[in-house]
C-alpha cells in the first residue's frame, strides 16, 4: 500500500509540472530601406577592343612595348622598314616637281598662243592645241600630288602607334621577322577603363526597366573569386529585342575599373538596383516558415513562449525577406528551432539577442 501511494504522488507530480523550454535561436524585427534588384550573371568585355594591324609590308624593326603593357593613345608601337616607302616618296616628289615645271611652262605659252590668236598671228587651231598641251600637263600634276600623298602615307603607315588606350596582349610577330599589308594581326589592345559587364534578365523585367528609361540604375559586379569586393557601375545599355531562344533581353553596365578588378572575359555575378523600398519590415529568410496555411513565423511574446503569426512574405533579397505585415521593430522572431515548437510553447533563447523581448 505505502508503495501504491508513492507511484500515486510520483504520477501526480510529473503531471502537475511545466513542460521543458525548447531552445531557440532568435533575431529582431528590423525597418530599413531594401533595394528592388535583378540578379544576373554577366562576362565581362572591354569598352573597346582594337586588333592592331599593318598597313604596309615590310621587315619589323622595332617593338616599343613589352606584352601585356598599358599603352597610351598614340604611343609608339612598332617600326617597320621605312626606307623602301622613303625612296618611292623622293621618286614621287621629283616627278611632281618636273610635271609641275613643265605644267607652268605649257600655261605660260599657252596664254602666249592667246594674245598671238587675238592678233591673228597664230592660228585659233595652234592656240587651242596649246591650250590642250598645258590642260593635260596639269592633270599630270594633279596625278602626281596623289600618288607623292599615298608615298608619304605609306611612309607614315610604316610607324604604328596605339588607336586607343588599354592594355596590350600577346605579341604576334617579333623584331625581324617580315610582316604583310594582309591584315595580319600585330598585337590587341583592350580598353580596361572602363569597362562593360554583359548580362540578360528575363523578358517579364522588361516593363520594370521601361519606367526607369533615363534614370540612372546602380548595378553592381562581383568576380567569383575569393574576396572579390563588388565593383559599382550603372546600367548603360539595352538592346532593342529579346532573344526567342532564351526570352532574355541583353543589357550592359558600365564599370570605371579603375582599380583593374574587372577581367575581360570572366564571369560576375550582376545586381541592377531598379529602386529603394523605405522603412521596409524585414526578418531573416530562415525565420519564414511554410505550412498548409501558407508562411508564418514564431514571435516571442513578453513572457516567453512561442506565438505563431501568419506574414506575407513579398520578396527575398539576400538573407532577409521583405514582409507585408506591420510588426513592430524589435520584436523577437525565431530562427532556429521552429521544427520543435508548438503554439505557447515555452522557449529558451540560446542564439541571438539576450535582452528583454519587445512589448507586443
Amino acid at each position: 500500500m505505502v508503495c501504491a501511494a508513492l507511484l500515486a504522488a510520483a504520477c501526480s507530480s510529473r503531471q502537475g509540472g511545466q513542460s521543458p523550454k525548447v531552445p531557440v535561436s532568435v533575431a529582431r524585427v528590423e525597418q530599413r530601406s531594401v533595394p528592388y534588384q535583378i540578379g544576373a550573371t554577366g562576362t565581362v568585355e572591354p569598352m573597346r577592343t582594337v586588333e592592331v594591324t599593318t598597313q604596309v609590308s615590310g621587315s619589323l624593326l622595332r617593338v616599343h612595348f613589352a606584352e601585356g603593357d598599358e599603352v597610351g593613345v598614340g604611343q609608339l608601337l612598332f617600326e617597320i622598314d621605312p626606307r623602301p616607302y622613303q625612296a618611292t616618296l623622293q621618286q614621287a616628289e621629283a616627278t611632281l616637281l618636273r610635271d609641275l615645271t613643265q605644267a607652268q611652262n605649257a600655261a605660260r605659252e599657252a596664254e602666249r598662243y592667246r594674245v598671238l590668236a587675238t592678233n591673228n598671228t597664230v592660228t585659233q587651231e595652234d592656240y587651242e592645241a596649246k591650250q590642250a598641251t598645258a590642260e593635260a600637263l596639269l592633270a599630270t600634276v594633279r596625278a602626281d600630288s596623289a600618288a607623292a600623298a599615298v608615298a608619304r602615307l605609306n611612309v607614315e603607315y610604316a610607324t604604328i602607334r596605339a588607336p586607343i588606350g588599354g592594355r596590350t596582349g600577346r605579341l604576334q610577330l617579333h623584331e625581324g621577322n617580315v610582316v604583310r599589308a594582309s591584315g595580319t594581326s600585330l598585337v590587341t589592345i583592350n580598353q580596361l577603363r572602363p569597362i562593360l559587364v554583359r548580362f540578360s534578365v528575363p523578358a517579364a523585367q522588361i516593363p520594370d526597366l521601361r519606367r526607369r528609361a533615363g534614370h540612372t540604375l546602380p548595378a553592381f559586379a562581383r568576380a567569383s573569386r575569393d574576396g572579390a569586393v563588388p565593383a559599382e557601375g550603372i546600367l548603360s545599355f539595352m538592346d532593342n529585342e529579346v532573344d526567342t531562344t532564351t526570352g532574355t533581353v541583353l543589357l550592359k553596365a558600365r564599370f570605371p575599373n579603375r582599380d583593374g578588378a574587372l577581367w575581360p572575359g570572366e564571369f560576375v555575378e550582376v545586381t541592377l538596383i531598379l529602386d529603394v523600398q523605405n522603412d521596409a519590415v524585414v526578418v531573416p529568410a530562415q525565420a519564414v516558415m511554410t505550412g498548409q496555411q501558407g508562411t508564418y513565423i514564431f514571435v516571442i511574446t513578453a513572457e516567453g513562449t512561442a506565438e505563431q503569426r501568419p506574414v506575407t512574405v513579398t520578396r527575398t533579397v539576400d538573407s532577409v525577406a521583405v514582409l507585408a505585415d506591420k510588426i513592430p521593430p524589435g520584436t523577437l522572431v525565431v530562427t532556429d528551432g521552429q521544427l520543435r515548437l508548438t503554439a505557447d510553447a515555452r522557449v529558451e533563447i540560446r542564439g541571438g539577442p539576450k535582452t528583454e523581448p519587445a512589448q507586443q
